[in-house]
């Protein structure tokens, strides 16, 4: 919005707006943190336009609330008010502290959409960080933040169910929101961009690379799957080729390491390497944690800290985590209750894939030695027949997925094997289950006779 007048520099002064946005920024923020960053602000609402107009007291205040407090402030505020809204920043003229007519921020001169065109949970904010992938997800804000593309391709690799695609789809987001234009950023799987050419543009090449080139962003997650698809890297060079010679920013999120793949063509791998590759971990327990107190927090779920604690250490898959929690939550609306002892025991026994907790290490390598027609021995020994090592690498991945073990437990499990062995053994397992579905099968129906042993 821009603001010439005294009538609508005085707008800003509109003290109910701001009133009614600090109540609903209370139910997640506190008093005291908005005390020291909401209530300097100044707003005006141009309702008939969809626009909303931030006034910080000064540049420096200004500075420190865009590098600190404007990403948690925007998702609040698009939640407040829906989609559709977009927001301008401004400072006042000035160095003095003498409030004139506002001035709008350069960076900020065309305005920012608050829609989340990929999906309004997959945020930055949303993203729960430790030291374990806080580098990882600070790439990722500079990519959205920098216009120069500087890590351009930007590749996110890590095992299944460590958080690519939220990543991969918070980019999308961010980047989205930046340019402000409709059809500015393409983000799909793999397999869809298959199904793009194959479906669409029925095998035409030509004109499919064309549609996917008039785009300003390419996002493209599950990368792992083009092993599927040996033909289709040629065309995924020319893809690579036209956006980074027309300085467009690539995404890719993969689940495999791509310095130890030997399914990519040497000049495709060359490429992806031009940019940054990232890479995250495993949730682990204090990740795990912070997410069941964040979504008890936003639910108003009261759980004690034991009963989180047996959630996320009988849990390592987030998204079964969410499902109970989901199922917490729905006991909590229906019968407007919280959840007691007895209750809470009952979702968690009826958890379709809950990982119990009397699982021993050698019910699993009993199972295995069983279905596959070898001894325990045989598969903790040093033998290395072809189907014996397959059936060594499933029980580690089982122990690994059922139990949690970490690598250097696995490999002393497994006859003293270094921890570098297990993590060779688990990422194979997990990336053959990736293309091919007999394995997957086997494996999952492994697990399933594991989680029923007696």
């Amino acid at each position: 919005m821009r603001c010439n007048s005294a009538a609508t520099t005085l707008a800003f002064m509109d003290s109910e707006l701001k009133k009614t946005l600090r109540q609903h920024l209370q139910k997640n923020i506190a008093s005291a943190d908005l005390k020291s960053w909401y209530d300097p602000l100044r707003f005006s609402l141009d309702e008939d336009r969809g626009e909303l107009t931030v006034v910080f007291p000064h540049a420096y205040f200004a500075s420190w609330f865009d590098h600190g407090k404007r990403e948690a402030f925007e998702e609040e505020l698009h939640r407040f008010w829906g989609a559709g809204l977009t927001v301008h920043y401004t400072t006042t003229l000035g160095s003095s502290g003498t409030h004139g007519a506002p001035k709008l921020m350069p960076q900020e001169s065309e305005g920012k959409r608050l829609d989340f065109p990929f999906g309004d949970e997959f945020t930055f904010s949303n993203f729960i960080e430790n030291e374990k992938n806080n580098f990882s997800v600070s790439s990722a804000r500079e990519v959205v933040r920098k216009k120069d593309h500087v890590f351009n391709p930007f590749v996110i690799t890590g095992p299944e169910g460590s958080g690519k695609t939220h990543l991969a789809r918070a980019v999308a987001n961010g980047l989205w929101q930046r340019i402000g234009k409709k059809d500015a950023v393409l983000y799909l799987s793999l397999e869809e961009l298959i199904d793009l050419y194959e479906g669409k543009f029925k095998g035409d090449r030509f004109q499919a690379r064309a549609h996917v080139c008039s785009y300003e962003i390419l996002v493209l997650d599950e990368f792992q799957c083009v092993q599927r698809y040996p033909s289709f890297q040629t065309e995924l060079l020319q893809l690579f080729d036209s956006f980074y010679d027309a300085k467009k920013q690539m995404v890719f999120a993969c689940a495999d390491n791509l310095g130890s793949v030997d399914y990519l063509a040497p000049k495709l791998k060359s490429r992806l390497e031009w940019g940054l590759i990232v890479g995250l971990r495993e949730p682990d327990i204090e990740v795990r944690l912070k997410y069941v107190q964040r979504f008890c927090k936003t639910k108003h779920i009261h759980l004690s800290r034991d009963r989180m604690l047996t959630l996320v250490e009988r849990i390592a898959d987030l998204r079964l985590l969410q499902g109970l929690l989901l199922k917490v939550y729905a006991y909590k609306e229906l019968v407007h209750s919280e959840v007691s002892g007895k209750e809470f025991d009952r979702i968690l026994s009826q958890t379709t894939g809950l990982e119990r907790s009397d699982i021993r290490p050698e019910n699993i390598l009993d199972v295995v030695a069983v279905e596959k027609h070898f001894s325990r021995e045989e598969l903790i020994g040093a033998r290395r027949h072809h189907d014996l090592v397959q059936a060594r690498q499933v029980g580690m991945y089982l122990c690994r997925d059922i139990l949690g073990l970490s690598y250097p437990a696995l490999g002393r499990l497994f006859g003293n094997r270094d921890h570098s062995t297990a993590l060779y053994a688990v990422k194979k397992v997990r990336r053959t289950m990736a293309t091919d579905v007999e394995f997957r099968h086997m494996v999952e129906a492994l697990k399933k006779k594991c989680l029923a042993e007696d």
